[in-house]
């Protein structure tokens, strides 16, 4: 590394997310950040604007927040002379925003950064199709009554009906799969069957179903309030009913009808915003904070898209061998739920010599994860997956989860879209 610069993060918060019903939800991506970072800003020993930068994930940027990190730090009453920028690498997004702080601060450019991610997923665009926008360009080229009647004549009922633009976006453009349908080419290779996919789901919702009610999250996931003053306190996706009979009564999603990905199995379709805040030693001993845990090191990776759902193995992997790290040295780990055939993909591809020895570079397979480690409090086939915040809530989640069970280091990591990975690793203190 170019310096022994330590950087910490101290403190951070995020929103409920709340499931996509059909229509507009009741936050864009800003008033989401804003939501969870007016509280977390509040609870600061330090005014607004003594950040250097904020850096904000986002994927669906909307056309009246153009640079969103920028809209909310105004919002947030961070000052005019605060330099904010968006971050876009996918489901990465949010952990890139993080990633980019900790680069920063570690090479000593900054001493403290207010790093996140925002996504409103219902307030995706809905898009027009190709020959509309043709039909559409012609009727601004008209020339006269009669060019005009005669391209008014051309309108076809296929130009009324707008393509949805989430549904596009979560199709790869290189292999032409949907993110559901590399998942299936996992579960395929590695054996995953639909009753493993469902009971990983059915566990994912009761491990957040308790720690909603047993007060772990209170800290971190602050309650948003709509322009009506409706509050929305809790994660509203979780199913802690759900059972393993019920899920497999659910049809498949993408590959019909023998896939194992169902919309009981899948990652829910979520808005809401993170943030962390990064310091540098010296910003934490100027304001005297505590920190929750040291950011040691990360890792990016890239592979086939479509088997995009490797990511985790291909970043961790290295990450954790550059520290000499192996298996048991990991007491926590929180891999993005994309989908619970992906997650299980992702283990099992761990406990394999032959991938682990030709594909990783590995001796021998790199071992079984315990699922008493892995995403202990559930994770985004429970509360969702807002695709530009994931990759920054499973970061600050770790962190908490660390520091509450007293354990000394974990590891935050996800699949992106497009075939890519993301890996940090982090140390309570």
């Amino acid at each position: 590394m170019s310096t022994s610069k330590e950087v910490y993060l101290v403190d951070g918060t995020r929103t409920p997310f709340l499931k996509v019903r059909g229509k507009r939800g009741p936050f864009t991506p800003v008033d989401l950040a804003v939501q969870c970072g007016r509280p977390l800003l509040a609870r600061q020993p330090f005014a607004a604007d003594a950040f250097d930068m904020v850096i904000l994930g986002c994927v669906n940027v909307i056309a009246d927040e153009m640079n969103p990190a920028r809209v909310a730090a105004l919002r947030l009453g961070m000052g005019d002379a605060m330099v904010s920028f968006t971050v876009q690498i996918n489901c990465g997004s949010g952990m890139q925003s993080i990633d980019t702080a900790f680069r920063t601060i570690r090479e000593g450019s900054a001493d403290m950064i207010l790093a996140g991610g925002a996504e409103a997923l219902s307030h995706a665009p809905l898009v027009l199709r190709d020959d509309a926008v043709d039909w559409l360009g012609g009727m601004q080229a008209a020339s006269g009554p009669l060019a005009t009647a005669r391209n008014a004549f051309q309108i076809r009922p296929r130009h009324l009906k707008p393509v949805v633009g989430l549904e596009r976006g979560l199709t790869d453009p290189i292999t032409d799969l949907s993110m559901g349908q590399t998942a299936e080419l996992l579960a395929h290779h590695f054996g995953i069957t639909r009753t493993m996919a469902d009971t990983y789901a059915v566990e994912s919702h009761k491990r957040l179903a308790a720690a909603q009610q047993d007060g772990t999250l209170d800290h971190e996931v602050m309650p948003a309030f709509d322009r009506d003053g409706k509050a929305y306190r809790m994660d509203d996706g979780v199913r802690p009913q759900s059972t393993v009979e019920k899920l497999g009564e659910l049809s498949p999603v993408f590959e019909k009808p023998y896939g194992q990905v169902t919309a009981g199995n899948a990652s829910q379709v979520t808005d809401g915003a993170s943030w962390c805040i990064l310091a540098s030693a010296e910003a934490v001993e100027k304001h005297k904070l505590t920190p929750i845990a040291r950011l040691l090191d990360s890792e990016w990776a890239a592979l086939d898209p479509s088997v995009m759902g490797l990511g985790p193995v291909m970043s961790a992997t290295p990450l954790l061998t550059r520290h000499g790290f192996g298996n048991a040295d990991i007491d926590l780990w929180e891999i993005n739920e994309a989908f619970a055939a992906q997650v299980l993909a992702c283990l099992a591809a761990w406990q394999d010599d032959r991938f682990c020895q030709e594909v990783l570079g590995l001796e021998d397979s790199f071992g079984t994860i315990s699922r008493e480690k892995l995403n202990i409090h559930g994770g985004a086939i429970s509360l969702g997956h807002p695709v530009g915040t994931s990759g920054n809530r499973i970061v600050l989640h770790l962190a908490n989860a660390l520091k509450k069970n007293g354990v000394k280091r974990g590891v935050a990591t996800e699949c992106i879209g497009g075939g890519q990975g993301g890996a940090m690793i982090l140390e309570a203190v």
